[in-house]
């Protein structure tokens, strides 16, 4: 089994990237979406949101990171795929599901689920942009209000040279309300010839088996199920070897990432960033560890960075409380 860790705007970033990729049981992860218009990025751009870039496009823990791209312009798209590519990413990744509205008012993301001749037009426009070793991949939703041109678009992608497609279970009108609606792609995979990876609502070991018996996928893109549950991952691989269990993370394996997590959003956020982005993790981590839900409510009100700091150490120095005796 394949397990990918997905792109998702101000939450899953290179800091988190970092940090999951950690914990372990991850093949390849995907940034977050950079988006084209109509200028030609700097490398400072490219690398803002890809600072893997300068390690061999892989995270410290060795795991490939492919770059992903949001636009619609064809030639913009393609020159700046060129730029992009010069950085030596592990492949290159085209948006075709944000469900913005903003970005689908300007026409990019998933409003191109309306128009799959468009698609194969960018798609391929990429292709050519880039050398032939470097993969181009895309994502895409079941389509925009409804799933009638699933099947064209991703038959769009492969015509413009898509080496794989990962598909978001669900049409842009869905937003991302549960469920997910597995049984659609199926359809997808028996209309193209390249790999097609499911995504959606997988926040379990249970959801992973019964998004790959029904979609018939052997790769699964993770989100805000592994973000929840940064053990996921690990314990999706423990099951398939037959060993149930066998490689749980619990809440002492992951203070330690906490911390980790902590002091990388110190040095490469800006400080008004810092405090939400340790709660936004928190509030997720409380769908599945009883002791977040305790340290979310103490820095649920926290704004000082030495006071947060502070609290993360005695976290780490095993406090049950998480603070130390003298308060923080």
């Amino acid at each position: 089994m394949n397990l990918l860790l997905a792109p998702m705007e101000g939450l899953l970033d290179f800091v988190l990237r970092d940090v999951l990729t950690r914990v372990g049981g991850v093949d390849r992860c995907v940034s977050e979406f950079i988006r084209v218009t109509g200028t030609l990025l700097p490398d400072k751009v490219f690398l803002r949101y890809v600072p893997e870039l300068r390690n061999g496009s892989r995270t410290l823990a060795g795991v490939p990171v492919r770059a992903q791209l949001l636009g619609s312009d064809p030639v913009c798209m393609a020159e700046n795929a060129a730029c992009l590519a010069a950085l030596g990413p592990e492949g290159i990744d085209l948006n075709f599901g944000c469900p913005a509205k903003v970005v689908n008012r300007h026409g990019g993301g998933a409003a191109l689920l309306q128009e799959p001749e468009r698609i194969a037009t960018v798609v391929a426009a990429v292709r050519r942009a880039v050398p032939a070793h470097l993969p181009v991949s895309a994502k895409m939703r079941l389509g925009f209000n409804d799933t009638g041109l699933m099947r064209e678009c991703a038959q769009a992608m492969q015509a413009g040279g898509a080496c794989e497609v990962v598909v978001h279970a669900r049409t842009k009108a869905d937003g991302y309300r549960p469920p997910a609606y597995w049984e659609h792609i199926p359809a997808i995979r028996a209309a193209v010839q390249i790999p097609v990876v499911a995504n959606g609502e997988i926040w379990t070991v249970a959801d992973a088996l019964r998004c790959r018996e029904i979609s018939g996928c052997d790769a699964l893109m993770l989100g805000r199920g592994i973000v929840a549950d940064p053990g996921l991952a690990r314990a999706i691989r423990a099951f398939d070897r037959g060993q149930a269990g066998a490689d749980t993370v619990v809440w002492s394996d992951l203070v330690p990432h906490l911390g980790a997590f902590w002091r990388l959003v110190c040095e490469d956020l800006e400080p008004r960033q810092r405090a939400g982005r340790l709660k936004q993790w928190l509030n997720l981590l409380r769908r599945r560890f009883d002791e977040a839900e305790v340290a979310y409510q103490h820095v649920r009100t926290m704004t000082d960075q030495r006071a947060i700091t502070l609290w993360v150490a005695a976290l780490q120095a095993h406090d049950p409380a998480g603070c130390s005796q003298k308060g923080c």
